[in-house]
């Protein structure tokens, strides 16, 4: 019998069952199913992921769309410098005025008020939990102090109409005001410290354990090694924490529009009764006033120069970060 060179029987054999095997359909048919059901769970994913980044880009569109048609109508009758340099707000009695300029320094004073509180807090906390505090211990705090962030914030309005008005500030300054502005600042103050307290820890914790511990190759005490490396290293982060917690003091609504009052008037006075953006936007939704006036119109108005103060203050925020990120080897 005459044979194949190089080729015997069996290891021709062997070969022909392993291709039979390798081609059997059920196999190949079911890796290629597998395949099709990976792809499929792919293209899902990403058709996801885009309708969410779609719905986010259209959501932020039409507010912006909102905000600007209405505002076109109310500055067809109002003047914009009136608008933006009168000192009078009192767009519901007569006569009628629509500066927003008290309405803007109610705003600021509330939210500045509220920095002074918030920033030496927050960032001590910050270095203590980053440069003291113990594992044990960080562990066990940071998630309480990020338990204030959760508490409603119409809670803080009345803690402060109850609580810190009377106890606390009518006590000190006896012709301060039942609604005033010195207690939504400590209230608002109170509720941006975990925004603070978190975001510069996270900066504090990003810098190189190196730079800490050349510091300590020199003599540096903890106090000099916290105060002169870690916080001059984090300080991008630092910044955009504050910003980013004045830019939630200035949103801040129901706390300041219990605490703080409805009475919108251009003072620096922290123990007066003054009235938000916010605030004013809320007096206005409640429904007393009709839908299509030129009264109504004013909450859009409003609401848009609050819009672009917040938005102005994260952009500020943005840039710092670009600017002074410092990048370690």
């Amino acid at each position: 019998m005459i044979q194949s060179r190089g080729v015997s029987p069996r290891t021709g054999s062997a070969r022909a069952g392993s291709d039979a095997h390798c081609c059997r359909p059920d196999r190949c048919g079911g890796e290629s199913m597998v395949t099709r059901l990976s792809q499929a769970k792919e293209r899902l994913i990403h058709g996801g992921l885009f309708l969410c980044a779609v719905i986010s880009v259209f959501t932020t569109a039409g507010i912006i769309w909102i905000l600007a048609t209405e505002s076109l109508d109310f500055f067809a009758e109002v003047s914009p410098l009136n608008f933006l340099f009168g000192t009078r707000w009192a767009p519901l009695l007569e006569p009628r005025s629509y500066g927003i300029l008290p309405l803007v320094c109610g705003t600021f004073l509330v939210a500045g008020g509220a920095l002074l509180l918030a920033v030496p807090v927050g960032v001590g906390s910050a270095l203590f939990l980053s440069e003291y505090a113990p594992p044990w211990f960080r562990t066990a705090v940071k998630p309480v102090l990020e338990i204030l962030a959760g508490i409603p914030t119409i809670v803080y309005g009345f803690f402060a109409l109850m609580f810190i008005t009377p106890v606390v500030i009518k006590p000190l300054f006896p012709d301060a005001n039942t609604f005033n502005a010195a207690s939504a600042a400590v209230v608002v103050g109170v509720m941006i410290i975990p925004t603070i307290a978190s975001l510069c820890d996270d900066a504090f914790q990003a810098v190189p354990r190196t730079l800490r511990e050349a510091a300590y190759a020199l003599s540096a005490t903890r106090l000099e090694v916290s105060l002169r490396v870690v916080l001059p290293a984090g300080l991008s982060g630092v910044t955009a924490a504050v910003l980013l917690a004045f830019a939630r003091a200035i949103g801040e609504t129901m706390a300041v529009t219990l605490a703080a009052g409805l009475t919108p008037k251009l003072t620096i006075n922290p123990l007066e009764s003054i009235q938000t953006m916010t605030a004013y936007i809320v007096q206005v939704s409640l429904g007393d006033t009709p839908a299509g006036t030129i009264e109504y119109q004013t909450i859009f108005a409003v609401g848009l120069v609050l819009f672009l103060i917040t938005l102005t203050i994260n952009l500020v925020a943005q840039r710092v970060l670009a600017r002074f990120r410092s990048a370690y080897e």
